[in-house]
């Protein structure tokens, strides 16, 4: 839950950015100090997130982050976990809800999770997720 809550953090800053209108030459380049603070409290998905081991409950390392999918409403949707292979090759790509991963300790973990059920999991395909949708053109 505290995965679920700190990327829904950084999602939420990242709307409250993009929320108000935008005149050429009024706008700040950077964040307020408000949304300064609560980004010190939040998590780097780059540093902290992505490329990290997920473990099961008994310390067994299951797979690795690859990637976040960010659902149409904005929020974090999955995670996308590469699941077996070595170094990388044959990996089996799956998506795992993102509440359903749980940190300790600063290790990510997937309660119930094997390597074995992950990879009878159906693989994961990039080519379903839709593009983030276009901006509509002022006329």
């Amino acid at each position: 839950m505290a995965l679920h809550k700190a990327i829904l953090v950084a999602v939420a800053l990242a709307s409250c950015i993009d929320a108000h209108a935008q005149v050429a030459g009024t706008q700040p380049l950077s964040v307020t100090v408000e949304q300064s603070n609560a980004l010190l409290e939040g998590w780097s998905v780059k540093k902290s997130v992505l490329g990290k081991a997920v473990y099961n409950d008994q310390n067994a390392k299951v797979g690795t982050i690859r990637d976040l999918i960010v659902a149409p409403d904005g929020t974090v949707s999955a995670a996308i976990l590469a699941a077996g292979g070595f170094l990388g090759v044959a990996t089996h790509d799956v998506a795992v809800p993102i509440a359903a991963l749980d940190v300790r300790n600063g290790n990510l973990y997937l309660p119930g999770a094997t390597k074995d059920a992950l990879k009878a999991t159906p693989e994961f395909q990039y080519a379903k997720v839709q593009s983030p949708p276009k901006p509509k053109k002022n006329e």
